[in-house]
């Protein structure tokens, strides 16, 4: 079992998520935050010195390194302030970009990190290789019969990746 995918209903949530599957699993995680509409990576256009939302939210973005193998960051982005839930850019759009082994995976529902978190820590995430035309999928399944496949070139293929070929 994976685990169940609950709501998370801000950064600070998919935060506590992560670092309980960081005790889970014996990691050491880093955590960078940057808070305020004039801060974080999908506000270029807020203004100088605006800090809060049009809907007066003050959005929190959260960059996470896992330590060990394989190699795992996340970066969580704020939600567009668009749902109906009251504060830090509450909008059920929040997605996430998780990387691991250098692949990038993007546009993950902030609901779904700690289960591809998960997934990935515990041995269930996977590389499928094809002859013709040749390359790699890195394959994350999730609970719900949900699955992540991304295109991974052949250079680039890690060590940690090469031993999930199947």
């Amino acid at each position: 079992m994976i685990g169940r995918m609950e709501h998370l209903h801000s950064t600070e949530a998919a935060l506590n998520a992560l670092r309980e599957l960081a005790r889970e699993y014996d990691r050491e995680i880093e955590v960078t935050h940057d808070i305020g509409a004039d801060q974080t990576s999908r506000r270029g256009a807020a203004g100088i010195g605006v800090t809060t939302d049009p809907d007066g939210s003050l959005p929190h973005e959260a960059y996470v390194e896992f330590t060990g193998s394989p190699r795992i960051s996340v970066r969580l982005y704020p939600g567009d302030g668009s749902g109906d839930g009251p504060g830090e850019g509450s909008g059920d759009d929040a997605d996430a970009l998780i990387t691991v082994e250098h692949v990038a995976c993007h546009d993950i529902p902030r609901d779904s990190v700690p289960a591809f978190v998960r997934s990935v820590l515990s041995g269930l995430a996977h590389v499928k290789g094809r002859r013709f035309p040749p390359g790699y999928y890195f394959i994350v399944p999730l609970p719900g019969d949900e699955t992540y496949k991304e295109f991974i070139p052949m250079v680039t293929l890690t060590p940690w990746l090469s031993a999930r070929v199947r």
